[in-house]
């Protein structure tokens, strides 16, 4: 199957932009696609064969979910791999353009919703991320 790509550029120095990818923290208040949710816990041990998890979950308590992988790779400021728990890759790549910084995941699209509708959730959370990072 195709893998999906989305990507943003954030207007601050990858230096930022890593730390508020990676701070459980600040991943607390991203790693979610709508404001009706949100991520009430994250753990993250980044190295490589490192584990990470994030709860996201509905505002209104009617459901969530557990986002979590181990660490297949990570080069500081440059690349993050991680395989999640149901086998799926996923890379994403930090490219420093000049005060700027692209973000780029490319993913293994999972079998049960559409991919337009898993290409819009991801992009979503990468959008939420950005919103983030340059107002804080």
């Amino acid at each position: 199957m195709e893998k999906i790509t989305v990507e943003t550029v954030v207007n601050a120095p990858v230096e930022k932009v890593w730390t508020y990818w990676n701070v459980p923290e600040h991943i607390k208040n991203w790693a979610f696609a709508s404001s009706d949710w949100h991520a009430p816990y994250a753990d993250n041990d980044l190295k490589k064969d490192g584990k990470f998890k994030t709860t996201m979950a509905a505002k209104d308590g009617s459901f969530s979910f557990d986002f979590e992988g181990t660490y297949t790779n990570v080069d500081v400021h440059k690349k993050i791999e991680y395989v999640l728990g149901d086998g799926r890759t996923v890379q994403i790549g930090f490219e420093t353009e000049g005060d700027t910084t692209r973000v780029v995941e490319t993913f293994d699209p999972e079998t049960q919703n559409p991919i337009e509708m898993q290409r819009g959730g991801w992009q979503s959370i990468l959008d939420n991320f950005k919103k983030y990072t340059e107002e804080n």
